[in-house]
């Protein structure tokens, strides 16, 4: 099994940043996919930003590219997500998931394809 926890959630002002954790742990935790992803109140839970296995490869949704970065640091089991110039509709719970499969050096967006979810972590920006 995989267990993820997230981190770093809050109440920031518009255009200011925040920085997110998830730590990953389990005996087959290693080699997977990370990806991000948020929901807000009375929507669907949307695809934010995913990177590969080694942090070569990573993907971002259009509504975050430029501001959002997603990293990961494979010796610590823990994936980053540096957030800046923040808005009111990055306003969310912020889930961090773990692909579904492990080994492949590749970046997905689906959350089908993601196996396990972390509790979420709430970002509230303020305008």
């Amino acid at each position: 099994q995989v267990q993820l926890v997230e981190s770093g959630g809050g109440l920031v002002q518009a255009g200011g940043s925040l920085s997110l954790s998830c730590t990953v742990s389990g005996r087959t935790s290693s080699g997977r996919t990370m990806g991000w992803f948020r929901q807000a109140p009375g929507k669907e839970r949307e695809f934010v930003a995913a990177i590969s296995l080694s942090g070569v490869m990573t993907h971002y949704a259009d509504s975050v590219k430029g501001r959002f970065t997603i990293s990961r640091d494979n010796a610590k089991n823990t994936v980053f997500l540096q957030m800046n110039s923040l808005k009111p509709e990055d306003t969310g719970a912020y889930y961090c998931a773990a692909g579904a499969g492990q080994g492949l050096e590749y970046v997905f967006e689906r959350a089908a394809q993601y196996g396990y979810w972390g509790q979420g972590t709430q970002v509230t920006v303020s305008s």
